[in-house]
């Protein structure tokens, strides 16, 4: 298991602000089935902990359901097309398959067809059966710590696993860690622990991680607003089976007719283990733990001024054009002493963007981005 050390409850959650701009709605979700309570044997938190960095897992396959509720404001409509406004919201279903470092696979199953990622030792495959394309990668020998996640839900963790690796890495002194209720899940007794932030500024109110009592794996990961006793986002196995998936799991069979492109992988940069808040280098880091907040700026004109003409092409692989100032339009304008903008809030973040062209987001309270906003 690899436990990131900086910042992973900001991390999953602020990279996300940028999709999250042009979202909006969100379905009411519910926590998943409750079942009876197990007996387990009692387990302290540290105990828990060393479960998790200790177990030892060959195989695995199974069924996540993701569910998200961030309480987004109702900006849906402003973009073209529909894969943002599904990307941190509603309930999607992914397919999953491990048999060690170099065998896992992730399938994404939504209404607009089946995406999936294969890594087969040093082959890695994407899928979308929407556009019957296919992208090839051949890894270098260095791709042991790569971990799957299908492209829409890229800044969310795809597994209970992923969930579970980002918010360990949260653990300081900022953070409360205890033991909470035993569990049921996908048919397997778990032990439940829960991480809870000691700044009253984060907006994050509890982390809750069920793992299997007996193979130490994560089989659920809940997120809860501060004020709400239903998880805003929750990812967790329906279905679970430890035997080692079949091989044929991990080959990748063309479709008839699929466009197959060939790309190099790009080498990691930094130090092994080392987790930077952000890859961008015009976005600097204010604060630390939970209440870390993310300064950068937008490209092009200050959002307080008319946008600069597009051009009459837009670079491939952009995302769909939209109109900038409906979008901005449609929040809230703030001012203060640090100066004035826009502020889209949701239930697990907050992202101020000013009129100067900074953006500020974190999962902390407006205050605290108006707070760093002044410096």
């Amino acid at each position: 298991m690899s436990v990131l050390r900086s910042r992973p409850v900001v991390r999953w959650l602020v990279p996300a602000t940028a999709a999250v701009a042009v979202i909006g709605g969100g379905a009411a979700i519910g926590t998943f089935a409750a079942e009876a309570e197990p007996s387990l044997p009692p387990r302290t938190a540290a105990q828990l902990l060393v479960d998790l960095q200790t177990s030892r897992l060959e195989g695995l396959s199974g069924t996540v359901v993701q569910r998200a509720d961030l309480g987004l404001p109702p900006l849906v409509g402003l973009v073209p097309g529909n894969e943002l406004t599904t990307l941190l919201t509603g309930t999607h279903t992914l397919r999953v398959w491990y048999s060690g470092p170099d065998q896992q696979r992730v399938a994404l199953m939504d209404t607009l067809g089946e995406q999936d990622i294969i890594r087969n030792g040093r082959d890695l495959w994407t899928w979308q059966s929407r556009s019957n394309t296919a992208t090839h990668r051949t890894l270098g020998g260095d791709a042991g710590a790569w971990k799957p996640a299908p492209e829409p839900a890229a800044s969310l963790p795809a597994t209970p696993q992923q969930a579970a690796d980002l918010a360990l890495g949260a653990i300081d002194p900022s953070t409360e860690v205890s033991v909470g209720r035993s569990a049921t899940v996908a048919g397997q007794d778990a032990y439940e622990l829960v991480l809870q932030p000691r700044d009253g500024d984060s907006l994050v109110h509890q982390l809750r991680i069920a793992i299997d009592a007996k193979q130490h794996v994560p089989l659920r990961f809940e997120v809860l607003a501060k004020g709400s006793d239903r998880p805003a986002f929750e990812v967790a196995f329906t279905q679970v089976d430890y035997r080692r998936p079949d091989a044929d799991q991990f080959r990748f069979n063309p479709p008839p007719g699929v466009t197959v492109n060939e790309e190099k992988a790009e080498r990691p940069t930094g130090k092994p283990g080392h987790v930077e808040p952000s890859g961008d280098p015009q976005v600097r880091a204010v604060g630390d733990g939970w209440t870390t907040v993310l300064i950068g700026r937008l490209d092009g004109a200050d959002v307080g001024r008319k946008p600069a003409t597009k051009p009459a092409t837009p670079p491939a692989g952009s995302a769909p054009d939209m109109d900038m100032s409906k979008l901005l339009g449609g929040l809230p304008t703030v001012s203060g002493d640090w100066g004035s903008g826009r502020l889209l809030t949701s239930k697990l973040f907050s992202v101020l963007l000013t009129d100067d062209g900074r953006v500020l987001a974190g999962a902390v309270t407006p205050e605290r981005l108006y707070q760093a906003a002044r410096g």
